[in-house]
């Protein structure tokens, strides 16, 4: 695990890609995948249609070093530098709420499984628990989160901005 320097946000090493901080240069892609409705539909905060300005502003705040959620980018290098996205919120008592979404041409290949197992591996943020909730339409998440000895907790519901509705989870904790 190297230090980028310029945000504090560790560059993580996996097999097949890396995790690394956020750049200006990822705006159109992450715009292009995220702009997607099939990810913004499994998601809680990225809007469907994505608004104007709305990737520039996830960029910028994802660069700031205040941010109270460290966010990385799958960088598959040369050939895919933008194969998804994978952060961890901050919460009391040394803990973290992890999120992830990978674009779709990279869907069922292990991809969010691996960067999973990679973050709690480098556990960057110096974590006790990371908690994790997804839709229950979407048992492929579930899965990535069990695949990497998180438990289930229970069940809830979350807003989705794509979805403009409120939407059953699943909840899920890994102790570390």
């Amino acid at each position: 695990m190297t230090l980028d320097f310029a945000t504090q946000i560790p560059v993580i090493e996996a097999e097949r890609f890396h995790l690394r901080p956020v750049r200006r240069s990822d705006t159109g892609l992450l715009g292009h995948y995220a702009g997607d409705q099939r990810v913004a539909r499994m998601t809680s905060r990225i809007p469907h249609p994505m608004p104007p300005g709305a990737m520039e502003a996830f960029v910028t705040r994802a660069m700031n070093p205040t941010c109270e959620e460290a966010i990385w980018i799958m960088d598959g290098g040369a050939d895919a530098e933008v194969l998804g996205v994978i952060s961890l919120k901050k919460m009391d008592r040394d803990q973290s709420e992890i999120g992830y979404w990978v674009a779709p041409a990279f869907w069922n290949t292990g991809l969010a499984s691996a960067a999973v197992a990679a973050l709690i591996g480098a556990n960057p943020l110096g974590n006790t628990a990371i908690f994790g909730a997804v839709f229950q339409d979407n048992p492929g998440s579930a899965k990535v989160l069990t695949n990497n000895g998180f438990a289930y907790l229970g069940d809830a519901e979350t807003f989705s901005v794509a979805r403009n509705a409120h939407v059953a989870t699943w909840t899920y904790i890994r102790k570390l």
